[in-house]
């Protein structure tokens, strides 16, 4: 076939495939996979030169690994030290160890067992982190744990891929083995020496003489090269890459290198996965369904349980330990990488490496299902069994009536304590209410504050100010509806988390609406004004401007809300207006800015 009808293949398939299975949250990763099985001698039979595809598409894992490399700034290793290498340690050892023995069973040797084992301990860091960001859980506890276990995982990789020859050697070659692991030792240090020598001089005269696509081949160089280095000795070229960017990863040029090789990184990454698609034996998955499917089910309840207790003995809560095995129960890109490595050495038969890919392969599928399943039969067994009942709310009211007890909540009433005015706080999560009150207060009630008995119990009716600090949408829309309906004379100050919170909130009638992130956005670019060269009065000034001209184009755009071109076109007017107003503004604060900044950025006053 010839060389572009098989790139129009490749590029229909991903075209077609990738963003459906994105839209049904199930990843680009699992997209590709099933572009390449669509397309492969299993599929519709398009393209049938498997190998030769994943010769030339294994150069997007080097590139990867490259930018993992660059990531690894020795300080932020540092602040992750006891989650990534306690937490991910354990994770990859414990169940390495359990996988491999599992492997022995089966029959295979030591040495193609303890590449199984730690092949399938791998778990896929694009599905996890794509998925724990659609729900909003990176920052939560069991999240940060996930990406650190990841992070573990990214590491192990290299030195398991570096002994990969080692492993296929015969064993009656031990002696060449160790001059072999030696000379790499030396070839390491000589790439080490060589990055501070000779690599950054060299990126600096690319990037100050040649121009920006002079340094993007200058890149590409240093990871080419780098990885043929590694292999010529017998290693891993991936591992030559992760070296070359773990040594840059400090560097000035750290994210001008990330911004040029992302994009080759990400398309022959994907004809990675795609190559993988096309490898897998969908005959074999027709053939023995009970034992591809056992053992995907087998591999994904195996990973659970001793994540599970692995969290749990860490002393992580039960909740965070669930959430964090369901997370990383799944295989990962990367035992792909390690198997059609090891197949390529002759570790494993072809049938071997063929039910390893489709494994893996399945239990990625199963992932998204899981994830979906698995939060809603925990949400349900929270509701049912942690939640205590409401807190009864007895005595007089106070003038002030808060809802919602997170960051923005607190606040208002430190502030409101400070002055001795009382209030009453309602929160919905009793998690949050426990540790608020393990901090000696007391004035938090644990409730729904959208619950009309509830607000009646409070003495909404009685109180002076009602302070709508909930952070869920929601939750927040719900409880201002039920307050104006039950409670109209009642005065609402409501935090908006963005714009359409506040058109919601407007439309039922709420008029203090304070939009969270506008003051603190306003303080910074204040401040950013004060250290570019304008005066305290000029910046004050331009940002006073910028104030007034958002809050009446706020006002614009809730009287077209509901219609979508009116809204983008404008969107567009406003910023054409707001150029136009700075340049026209007679105290010119605003308009000489280029120059200003130009010419050094003198002081104004």
């Amino acid at each position: 076939m010839h060389l572009l009808e098989q790139a129009a293949i490749f590029l229909l398939a991903a075209v077609l495939l990738v963003p459906l299975f994105r839209r049904l949250k199930l990843g680009s990763v699992l997209g590709y996979l099933a572009s390449g099985m669509a397309i492969g001698p299993w599929g519709l039979g398009l393209v049938g030169e498997v190998q030769a595809t994943m010769n030339f598409a294994e150069f997007g894992v080097v590139l990867l690994l490259f930018l993992i490399g660059l990531e690894l700034q020795p300080s932020r290793l540092w602040v992750l030290r006891r989650p990534v290498f306690g937490l991910g340690g354990a994770q990859v050892a414990a169940t390495t160890l359990a996988l491999m023995l599992a492997s022995l069973a089966f029959g295979l040797n030591w040495r193609e067992a303890l590449v199984v084992g730690f092949g399938l301990a791998m778990s896929s860091t694009a599905l996890v982190i794509s998925s724990l960001a659609e729900r909003g859980q990176l920052a939560e506890r069991h999240g940060r744990n996930a990406f650190a276990v990841l992070l573990f995982q990214d590491l192990s990789v290299i030195p398991m891929l570096a002994l990969l020859p080692l492993l296929a050697s015969n064993t009656a070659q031990g002696g060449g083995n160790w001059i072999a692991a030696l000379k790499g030792v030396a070839v390491i240090v000589a790439v080490i020496a060589g990055s501070r020598l000779v690599v950054r001089p060299l990126l600096k005269r690319a990037a100050s003489y040649g121009g920006r696509e002079v340094f993007t081949a200058a890149a590409l160089l240093l990871v080419i090269g780098a990885a043929l280095i590694m292999e010529r000795i017998g290693l891993s070229a991936s591992l030559g890459a992760f070296l070359a960017g773990v040594l840059l990863a400090d560097s000035e040029f750290r994210h001008e290198l990330e911004a040029d090789i992302e994009p080759f990184k990400g398309l022959l990454l994907g004809l990675f996965f795609i190559a993988v698609g096309m490898s897998a034996n969908l005959d074999l998955a027709w053939q023995r369904p009970l034992a591809v499917f056992g053992l995907a089910l087998g591999l994904m309840a195996g990973k659970f349980a001793l994540m599970y207790a692995i969290a749990r003995a860490g002393g992580a809560p039960d909740e965070t330990s669930q959430r964090l095995a369901a997370a990383l129960a799944q295989g990962g890109e990367f035992a792909f990488v390690l198997f059609a490595a090891a197949a390529g050495l002759g570790m494993f038969a072809a049938d071997t490496a063929q039910l390893l890919v489709l494994v893996v392969t399945l239990s990625m599928l199963l992932a998204p299902p899981f994830f979906a399943l698995h939060e809603r039969a925990l949400a349900l067994w929270l509701a049912r069994s942690a939640a205590p009942e409401y807190d009864s709310i007895d005595g007089p009211g106070n003038p002030v009536i808060i809802a919602g007890y997170g960051r923005f909540g607190q606040i208002v009433s430190r502030v409101l304590r400070m002055c001795g005015l009382p209030f009453t706080a309602l929160e919905a999560s009793y998690q949050q209410v426990d540790f608020v009150r393990r901090f000696g207060s007391n004035k938090v009630y644990y409730g729904d504050a959208s619950r009309l008995e509830l607000l009646q119990a409070a003495k909404a009716g009685e109180a002076r100010l009602f302070v709508l600090a909930i952070d869920d949408v929601e939750a927040s829309v719900k409880t201002a509806e039920v307050v104006r309906r039950h409670f109209p004379d009642l005065p609402i100050l409501a935090r908006a988390r963005n714009r359409v919170h506040y058109f919601r909130l407007r439309d039922l009638g709420v008029k203090a609406i304070y939009r969270e992130t506008f003051p603190a956005s306003l303080d910074v670019a204040r401040q950013a004004l004060l250290r570019l060269g304008f005066g305290a009065a000029a910046a004050e000034h331009a940002i006073g401007l910028f104030r007034q001209h958002d809050e009446s184009q706020l006002e614009a755009q809730y009287a077209v809300k509901h219609d979508e071109a009116k809204l983008i076109q404008t969107a567009k007017q406003a910023a054409e207006q707001l150029r136009e107003l700075f340049e026209a503004d007679s105290a010119g604060t605003v308009a000489d800015f280029p120059r200003v900044a130009a010419e050094g950025a003198p002081r104004r006053s």
